[in-house]
């Protein structure tokens, strides 16, 4: 090995090492970021190492340039109001009401209430993307009535669970605009290409809902009082998801149609769901400061990792990281969509231990550009990379959303319960990875259709 592969080895090895520890991430990055940039710096006066950028001690402000030019990014402009958007929905009551109405139709139905869990899950994640906020909202609105109704703990665990993470790949998407970022891509192509996959992933979830009702009834029985269905009833469910569909289509509407940019289109939305919290007469004072101050943190957490993560990147790229990795692939005796595949089990696993940020902003700048190269559609890769980071929310030991659930279910419902609730869950996001995978129009076929191309 050459020596500029011995540090990306080494650089590799002490991150992978120090997740370990516990340490916050966004300090191991950085850290490791400085320490290494330190460490090529000093042996290059006694060795030949091309390290690019990183051979000079006058360089060593290449690092504070590169984070000065991410704060000055239009783009990421849009992830605090995403967000801002996201809680203040969840605190607009939009939800409660819907969940209220939605059960008064389906939940008469075998397998009603977790079906109307799934439609809530998909219509908060089109509106809101906020994961955890989802997460614990339908948690906290539909397991005390599941629990009522007889339904299995693992069931009612792991729908809610799986429903709760659609926000992070249906649009709009808080990670979709980090991963445009990254990558130089439109986030409106992003947009556009991950919605069916996220509805299908949504489609699949209701598809084994009805199923598992149907083939194993104990797991999700039928009311046992089942009033007649009224008009009055429907007409409920019709002006619940009247507001969020408003929001849904000013939002994602005027971006797909190019009427505002992603960013002003954030602006939008934030501003629609304080009017809804408004309308329905949740705006108040202790409201907002609550808002303010959880967008506030969680901004600040995104963004600690992204400073650590582009030191980190620049650091990779300036060893010949980036060179020894795709040297690394294209080595590898599988064939182009063999090596897709690769990366995205690579991806897969990298879920069971790190969150859905960190593999963003470590690991897909490092492979796109490769399997850019080996000549698929940039888009399709960085939605199906998506798509599998699904997983990464409820895969044990660190899945998020497992957590959250834990956090707010009824003590009777164990850790153990909650695993094998999201089990048949996880195989369904690889199923929809796999389709996603197989047939690349599924991702493709809307950008396409809405730029003219047929």
């Amino acid at each position: 090995m050459e020596a500029y592969e011995i540090l990306v080895v080494l650089f590799l090895c002490s991150f992978i090492g120090l997740l370990f520890t516990g340490y916050p991430i966004a300090w191991i990055l950085g850290g490791l970021s400085l320490l290494f940039t330190a460490l090529s710096i000093v042996l290059s006066q006694f060795f030949e190492i091309d390290t690019f950028l990183l051979d000079r001690w006058q360089d060593f402000a290449i690092i504070v340039d590169r984070i000065f030019a991410l704060m000055s990014n239009w783009v990421l402009v849009s992830l605090p109001m995403f967000i801002y958007m996201g809680l203040m929905l969840d605190r607009s009551g939009v939800a409660d009401l819907m969940m209220t109405n939605f059960i008064r139709v389906f939940g008469r139905l075998r397998g009603g209430l977790a079906i109307t869990v799934v439609l809530i899950g998909v219509l908060l994640a089109a509106s809101t993307g906020i994961v955890g906020a989802s997460v614990v909202l339908l948690a906290t609105l539909s397991i005390p009535i599941m629990m009522r109704e007889n339904y299995s703990k693992s069931l009612a665990s792991g729908v809610v669970a799986a429903s709760g993470t659609l926000g992070i790949l249906i649009p709009p998407s808080i990670m979709l605009v980090i991963m445009a970022d990254q990558l130089s891509l439109s986030v409106g192509d992003l947009f556009m290409g991950a919605m069916f996959p996220g509805l299908l992933l949504g489609a699949l979830y209701l598809i084994y809902v009805v199923g598992i009702a149907q083939v194993r009834p104990h797991l999700a029985p039928a009311p046992q009082h089942t009033p007649k269905l009224t008009f009055r009833e429907i007409l409920g469910v019709l002006v619940a998801i009247v507001p969020t569909l408003f929001l849904i289509i000013a939002v994602l509407g005027s971006i797909f149609f190019g009427f505002a940019t992603p960013t002003e289109a954030s602006g939008v939305g934030a501003f629609g769901a304080t009017l809804l919290a408004a309308a329905n007469r949740r705006l108040n004072f202790e409201t907002i400061k609550r808002v303010g101050i959880e967008t506030s943190l969680t901004t600040a957490f995104i963004f600690g990792i992204f400073l650590g993560a582009t030191a980190f990147a620049l650091v990779m790229r300036s060893l010949g990281g980036d060179e020894f990795i795709a040297n690394l692939l294209k080595g590898l005796p599988f064939g182009p969509e063999g090596i897709v595949v690769f990366i995205l089990l690579l991806a897969f696993i990298a879920g069971f231990f790190l969150d859905w940020l960190e593999i963003s902003l470590i690991m897909l700048p490092l492979v796109a550009p490769v399997v850019q190269e080996l000549g698929f559609d940039l888009i399709w890769f960085v939605v199906i990379f998506a798509v599998g980071l699904q997983t990464s929310f409820v895969t044990p030991p660190v899945g998020f959303s497992l957590f959250y659930l834990k956090g707010v279910v009824p003590k009777d419902i164990t850790i153990q319960n909650i695993y094998v609730g999201v089990l048949p869950f996880v195989f369904l996001q690889l199923l929809a990875l796999a389709l996603t995978f197989k047939f690349p129009e599924i991702v493709l076929w809307l950008p396409r259709t809405m730029y003219g191309g047929g």
